[in-house]
């Protein structure tokens, strides 16, 4: 049983220092809870052959987090059984100028999952309303007819964006699910000097993670007024405790594991006309 918090009625305001980010549920430690982590790990195997199989829905992954809040090793450690050929991972970076010039959703779009697929966006169009929000001066680049200064009908037109697009995505078969992982500035800070530590993880540390700590308190009101405004019933938000990495693993996979059991994937069925086919392609290879 997952113990995320889960945010499905639009507008009603979250205030994020309610939430435990250090919030390990039932689980006293990583190796009580390794071995339900190892279960989801063949039961997400398993669920995505008969996505794939089935080829009715999609599944987007969303994640979202501060820096070194542990997305990549989410990814790593939730989807390790899952086979690379029926999953994509795209990485939002800052958008280039192909992008600038086109609506703010555009490269998203061109990333969806095709059905039967389960697509993962390591931070998304999200960022839009997250660092574009703490730092507009980011809109500059992209050239909005009369826009001046944003202010707060601007910024509820894109949850607004996000929202319509969600639903249209939902009402065609892919299922979205979107994960706020929710890392203390405590914990932040140990992981960040860890790198500076490690020399294996120097190459992980980036001067703008500091820059953007400082901003810590605008970043957490800019999470809240979108979490706020864009989780839905039918995309809802999980925000989930990450100050222990192994926590925020087995969480995150009890939920999609989860999901996928609710979508009641089936492998297709066989007609009598292709049975008598499958019948009479035996009778060919035994033959020879």
């Amino acid at each position: 049983m997952n113990t995320a918090h889960l945010i499905t009625t639009p507008h009603k305001r979250i205030r994020l220092k309610d939430f435990d980010p250090a919030h390990k549920g039932k689980y006293k430690s990583e190796a009580h809870a390794q071995t339900r982590l190892q279960e989801n790990v063949q039961r997400l195997a398993k669920y995505q052959d008969l996505l794939n199989a089935d080829r009715s829905y999609a599944l987007l992954i969303i994640l979202q987090a501060m820096d070194a809040a542990g997305k990549d090793g989410t990814i790593k450690h939730v989807m390790s059984g899952v086979n690379p050929a029926g999953c994509d991972v795209f990485s939002f970076k800052p958008p280039t100028q192909p992008a600038l010039d086109h609506d703010f959703l555009w490269r998203s779009y061109r990333e969806l999952p095709e059905r039967g697929r389960i697509g993962i966006f390591n931070r998304s169009p999200y960022e839009e309303v997250l660092v574009v929000r703490v730092h507009p001066e980011l809109l500059a680049s992209e050239h909005l007819p009369g826009l001046k200064k944003p202010g707060e009908k601007f910024w509820k037109q894109r949850f607004q964006s996000l929202n319509d697009c969600e639903r249209h995505l939902v009402r065609n078969g892919t299922v979205v699910l979107k994960f706020f992982l929710h890392v203390s500035q405590e914990e932040q800070k140990r992981r960040l000097l860890a790198r500076l530590d490690d020399p294996k993880k120097n190459w992980k540390f980036s001067e703008a993670d500091l820059h953007e700590r400082l901003l810590w308190d605008e970043y957490m009101r800019a999470y809240e007024d979108m979490i706020s405004h864009t989780s839905t019933a039918h995309a809802p938000w999980y925000i989930v405790p990450a100050d222990h990495k192994w926590f925020a693993h087995l969480t995150v996979s009890d939920i999609i594991v989860d999901t996928l059991k609710g979508m009641d994937l089936k492998y297709p069925s066989v007609t009598a006309k292709q049975r008598a086919r499958l019948a009479q392609a035996r009778k060919t290879l035994e033959a020879r």
